[in-house]
Order: C-alpha cells, then structure tokens, then sequence
C-alpha cells in the first residue's frame, strides 16, 4: 500500500487499529517527497530525522495505551509564517532568514495536542504577499501553484502528505488550493487564533487549511478552534464543530445563490463555460443573485486595509533592508502614504455593511456559489494569479471552501468555491458534501 496516497482519516484509522505504524506513513511519505519535491520545491525546511522522532514517539504512545489524538500520526506541513519553536520560521524573506522563535504559535501547539506530525515549512511567497516563490503547480511545470500559501497547496496536491496549514489575508488558500486541485478552507473570522503567526494585516488575516477531501478539512479545522486571549479576533463563545456538520444529513434541499460580481469581466472561457454547466446542472436549486451598486468598491476597501497594515508592520522593514525587499512589497507600502485616516475609517466601516448584506441573504440560502479563481492556473512563474475572486469574502470574514470540481481545456484543474454565513461553517461542510453527493450521480 502506498500509504501517502492515503487521507488524514484514513491514515489516523489505519494507526489507531494497528494497520502501519506513523514510522511507516512518514516514510512513505518522505519517499514521495524525495521522488517529487525536485521538480516542485514545496519545502522551505524539512528535517527527516526530527519527523522521525515525532512519529517514533507516536507509535511509542500507541504502544503504551495512552491516549490519541484526533490526527494521531498524521503528518502536517506548516506554511513559514507559523512560529515553531524546533525549526526556523522565515516568512520567506532573506531578511529572516536566520529568524528561530523559542515557541511554537497556539495553531502549531494544537496541532501536536490533536497527535499531528510537524513535517516541516512550507513555502510561503514573501511576507506572505504576491511576489512569487521558486515553487511550482505539481500538475504542470512552468505553471504557478498560486500563493501566498503555495507550498501547502503544491505538497498536498502531490500527495506529499495529507494536510497543510495556509493563511489567507486576500486570496492566499482558496486561489492555490484551486491552481492545484486540493480543497482549501478559510473559516470564519476569528474562529481560529493567529496568536505567534505573522500579520500583515490584523483586521484581514485569517488561518486556513489544505487537504484531499472534505472531511480532512473538517478533521483539521476542529482541531484548531478556539479562543485565545492573545489574539482578539477570537471570542470565548461556543464554536461549530465541522465534523458533525459534514456527517449531518441536510433537513432539506439546500438553496444555491450564483452571486455575479461586477470582476466577472476577468472570468476565463473556462470557467464561465463551467460555472453555465453547473448553474443548469442546480438549476432546481439555485438562483442568480447580483451584487448591490458600488460592491465593486469593496475590493478598492480591502486593498487600503491591507496597504496601511502592512506598513504597520514592516515600514522598519523598509528603512533597515530597503534592497531586500520585492517590488510589490515596496509598492504596497509606498501607496500607504496615499491613503488618509478617512480612507481606512470607511474601509473598516465598509466590513459591518458586507456582512449586514450577507447576514441577510444567508437567510434565503445555504450558501453562494461563485469561481475560486479567474481560470486554470497561470502558465507563469512571475505572478501568482489574480486574488479577486476571494476578496470580497476575505473582507467579510465569511467561511469559504474551495473543491476541485471542474477542469479547464488544457486539463488543469479550476475550483469552485462555496461561501456560507458567518460562523455557519459547520453548515458549509454539509452543503457540500450534498452538492459532492449530487453532482457524483
């Protein structure tokens, strides 16, 4: 059995019952890596011997009859803005590149709580933003795997291992996990802490997660809720549990909005022609929906956000390391200079109008269906395609899900992505696993 081919839950099922030991699953999956990684360059840092260990003191506590985790053995990789406090956290830029925290962040903490594995660091574009990694779309060389997240995407979508770890501040999983034909999840706002992650921006940053199905997805994102009083996104109230949302059985037929935005214009051939395909396919359960008048704007608002965050954190940056720095970071925090104090009041204020409207249309519907990205993934190593298409959702805070469903006419895949209420996420994995259902008969 090649066991890296395996799901999260396959795999944390095969160990508990004693099928393989997580020695045999991390070697599997080293092997893979070994056999694959040349051509891909996933891995910002990999360290055989210290996932050995991990893996070794696994089957150790199996052995023993101690208590297992959730994801007992299952190996995970860690994009490299994540603090680990036994291997080097980047962010992807020389200038950190000797940077070593002495802990690890609540996400990496209770990653090894639920019995993960630390694979290793994966690769992230610089500081988390748009100039590209050397990595490429394991589906087709020469082709971007998307970012900022694009080692997670790239090692998941090879079968290196099972499940990554991603943040997303505008398109930064839903745009790679479509590239390279993964699901990607970006939760609620809040609902997983960032604490001892970078934050290029505070208001917009948000964790999320790579895997090979939707129910590895839900495994991994239960793993991680919570509330943390360093991170002030996060509220010590109940929380969904994704698990038991994805099993349920929808109490009705779920109702679809296909939102039309006003950068639709931007839409490959290959996604209109199958996004026209799936509105006819749900057509007994869907509907067209447009955006209000000026919503277009709204990409005009997160992108003030992000400029003047972003500067907050590495406006020092800028003035010890000018020379280290990409063109589009410097861009970004050179146009912080053009936005007033009123620019980014309205922005802010512009986040409680979108999720008003939305709070609203979730009323009528379970959940809108709108493209992961514009098209197959870019034939090109110098950008790593356009974010719009997740914009508008990052700026509200709403879960979103993408899964591989459709492919474009060179083969490569193309996502389509699955938007839900706030703190519907639970909900979100059982409207999609229906949709899945629906579209497999």
């Amino acid at each position: 059995m090649d066991l890296h081919t395996l799901s999260a839950t396959e795999a944390a099922r095969g160990m508990r019952e004693g099928l393989f030991s997580s020695v045999e699953l991390l070697q599997s999956c080293l092997l893979r890596i070994e056999q694959t990684d040349a051509a891909i360059g996933a891995w910002a840092f990999l360290d055989p011997d210290l996932a050995l260990a991990q893996a070794r003191s696994a089957d150790d506590r199996c052995a023993k009859g101690r208590a297992l985790g959730p994801l007992h053995g299952v190996p995970v990789g860690i994009k490299d803005i994540y603090d680990t406090a036994d291997m080097p956290t980047c962010y992807g830029s020389p200038i950190y590149a000797e940077r070593a925290p002495d802990v690890d962040c609540t996400v990496v903490s209770k990653l090894k709580e639920a019995g993960a594995v630390i694979m290793g660091k994966t690769v992230t574009t610089e500081f988390a933003f748009l100039a590209p990694s050397t990595t490429q779309n394991p589906h087709r060389p020469g082709h971007t795997p998307g970012g900022s997240s694009s080692g997670s995407a790239a090692a998941v979508a090879a079968q290196q291992i099972p499940l990554a770890i991603g943040s997303q501040t505008n398109g930064s999983v839903i745009r790679p996990a479509s590239f390279c034909g993964v699901y990607g999840f970006k939760p609620t706002r809040g609902l997983i802490s960032r604490s001892g992650v970078l934050r290029t921006s505070g208001t917009l940053d948000q964790v999320g997660a790579f895997a090979r199905s939707i129910k590895d997805i839900a495994l991994i994102t239960d793993q991680l809720t919570g509330y943390d009083i360093n991170d002030s996104a996060t509220a010590a109230v109940p929380k969904p549990h994704l698990s038991s949302g994805y099993l349920q059985d929808a109490p009705g037929e779920p109702r679809f909005a296909f939102v039309s935005a006003p950068y639709d214009d931007r839409l490959e051939q290959d996604t209109r022609t199958g996004f026209a395909q799936l509105q006819k396919t749900l057509k007994a359960y869907a509907e067209p929906i447009d955006l209000p008048d000026g919503y277009g704007n709204m990409i005009d608002h997160h992108r003030v956000i992000h400029d003047i965050e972003i500067h907050q954190l590495l406006s020092a940056d800028l003035v010890a390391h000018p020379q280290l720095l990409s063109a589009q970071i410097t861009g970004a925090l050179q146009r912080a200079a053009e936005h007033s104090q009123e620019d980014y009041a309205q922005a802010i204020d512009a986040i409680d109008a979108v999720g008003a409207f939305f709070c609203e249309l979730f009323n009528e519907f379970d959940a809108i269906i709108v493209p992961s990205a514009a098209g197959e993934a870019p034939a090109t190593l110098k950008q790593t395609g356009d974010p719009i298409f997740c914009t508008l959702w990052t700026l509200a805070g709403l879960p979103a899900l993408t899964m591989p469903l459709l492919k474009g006419s060179t083969h490569l895949p193309i996502g389509v992505q699955l938007i839900a209420g706030a703190d519907q996420d639970a909900r979100l994995m059982r409207t999609a696993r229906w949709l899945c259902t629906l579209l497999e008969e």
